[in-house]
């Protein structure tokens, strides 16, 4: 369910018409429901009662402030790839105490500044990573809570680009591995091995895969506490997608947390989950204007946006859809259309051969399901400022961040 719904014809947010947002502060533009956003973060959360769980959202879905500072206020943890994402989980409020520090490449000094702020847990992905955070952790005379990542080979039958539990993946220690690396871990200064992770993929359409990965797991836990580690943390990571109208339905919350209940629980862990996409992505939306239309060769139709690749880069890079729809209430009929953006790349179209209502230059329309990845993965190119960010409150809403000048762009550069 999400917050975006037509009132008189027309689509709003929340209590806040569209067309009001873009006379105010210009498209493109992300548009985010805080009402759609707490209220996924807060099915989620029950859906998993019968476990000890610590929902640490995942920072690289949707970093901007505002949305971090709204789910530390709900009590969630943060999933951190990166030094910079902690800094921004701190700035908003974060507490770090409930941060987990994941990713299969740290540097020294963003492990350093993960043990000073006292963090969670490091999720380590290899043997020469807990060599490294030990050495600093020894030096800082300090202890690293660890979970070793390890890759379970489950198969979630997801895009190849977000599918990490594959043997062929660069994420986790291999199974055949695991035993000896945490006997490793026992023998190393500033180390506390005291959980497992995982994490499978993204954008996963069935129970199963989670599943199997959690027997997997609860399998891994019971063999290594009779090999004398006291594993007390279960890292599921995260994973379950959203529909984003182009596939089949994934499973709903309650399905995906009665799962896991059904083979962890007695297991006596604290289990750790990491949503992201499953969190944002429907509290979101991409607003632009069509700048004109052109005649392709034949019957082939193009509709240009404001918005590009560089706005929203989900469907060059994986050929995603989102399903996109008019502010203003849909002309009557249909037309087979491609909306593409202005930027110079064939890759450039955010909508192939799309049945739609028709559309003309300066109407407004919105990309659904675009609260995740969009501006998280923004970029600059073609010199274009990166969009505004809008968060929307019944019938208040507020710019979460400025769109870029022209002066941004160069920043930090000399002739």
């Amino acid at each position: 369910m999400n917050h975006f719904q037509r009132r008189k014809g027309e689509l709003c947010c929340e209590d806040v018409p569209l067309s009001r947002l873009a006379e105010e502060v210009g498209t493109p533009a992300y548009v985010y429901s805080k009402a759609t956003l707490l209220r996924h973060a807060r099915v989620f959360r029950s859906a998993l009662r019968g476990l000890d769980v610590l929902a640490c959202f995942a920072v690289k879905s949707a970093p901007n402030l505002a949305l971090l500072a709204l789910l530390a206020r709900e009590g969630l943890g943060f999933d951190i790839v990166s030094g910079g994402e902690l800094f921004r989980v701190l700035q908003a409020g974060g507490d770090a105490r409930k941060v987990v520090f994941s990713g299969v490449g740290k540097r020294q000094e963003e492990l350093a500044a993960a043990l000073d702020a006292g963090i969670f847990q490091f999720n380590c992905e290899s043997e020469e990573e807990l060599q490294q955070l030990s050495r600093i952790a020894a030096r800082k005379k300090r202890v690293a809570p660890v979970a070793l990542r390890v890759n379970p080979e489950v198969d979630a039958r997801t895009h190849p680009h977000i599918a990490t539990a594959l043997s062929t993946s660069k994420f986790g220690i291999p199974a055949e591995r695991v035993l000896a690396t945490y006997r490793l871990a026992a023998s190393l200064p500033g180390i506390r091995a005291v959980g497992v992770a995982c994490h499978i993929g993204s954008q996963i359409a069935s129970v199963k895969p989670f599943a199997e990965a959690a027997e997997k797991m609860r399998a891994l836990v019971l063999r290594l506490r009779e090999d004398g580690h006291d594993i007390r943390r279960l890292d599921m990571g995260g994973g379950l997608g959203v529909p984003y109208g182009d596939g089949p339905e994934p499973p709903s919350p309650r399905q995906y947390g009665e799962a896991l209940v059904r083979v962890l629980e007695g297991l006596d862990v604290k289990v750790l989950v990491e949503p992201g996409r499953l969190l944002v992505a429907n509290a979101g939306v991409l607003l632009t204007r069509v700048l004109l239309r052109k005649q392709g060769r034949g019957s082939r139709r193009f509709v240009v946006v404001d918005a590009g690749m560089n706005d929203l880069l989900r469907p060059a890079l994986y050929q995603a859809h989102h399903e996109l729809e008019p502010v203003a209430r849909p002309r009557r009929g249909a037309e087979v259309v491609d909306v593409v953006g202005p930027v110079c790349e064939s890759a450039d179209v955010l909508a192939k051969r799309r049945r739609v209502h028709p559309l003309a230059t300066g109407d407004l329309i919105v990309m659904r399901t675009a609260g995740a990845y969009g501006m998280a993965m923004a970029s600059q190119y073609n010199a274009r400022p990166r969009p505004v960010e809008v968060l929307v409150d019944g019938r208040s809403w507020r710019v979460i961040r400025a769109r870029e000048s022209y002066k941004d762009l160069i920043r930090g550069e000399s002739p």
